[in-house]
């Protein structure tokens, strides 16, 4: 028995693709040069591997805390090094530079 579509579902402006309507599709980099421009299909079709590159990147330190002071920052779950990160960006403003 074929599946019916639920009536709800059913949207008029998106017609479900079919194995026609794949056969005459285009690849985008075919398509886009001519609605947006080269250049600018150029920059949103090459591939990004990992992140973006941050504009200011943290440093790597090792420092040796007590192991209360871990462990309160810890003890509220995951991010804790960020929440200890901002404390002490928050105590460096209080600082008189």
């Amino acid at each position: 028995m074929p599946h019916k579509p639920h009536p709800e579902r059913l949207d008029d402006e998106s017609p479900e693709l079919t194995a026609e309507w794949f056969a005459k599709a285009k690849p985008a980099s075919e398509v886009l040069p001519k609605m947006i421009g080269t250049k600018s299909a150029e920059e949103l079709l090459r591939p990004r591997r990992g992140r973006p590159p941050l504009p200011a990147t943290k440093e790597h330190v090792n420092i040796r805390l007590d192991a209360d002071v871990v462990q309160a920052f810890k003890s509220k779950g995951p991010g804790w090094q960020t929440r200890l990160n901002a404390a002490l960006r928050e105590w460096l403003r209080s600082q008189p530079m």
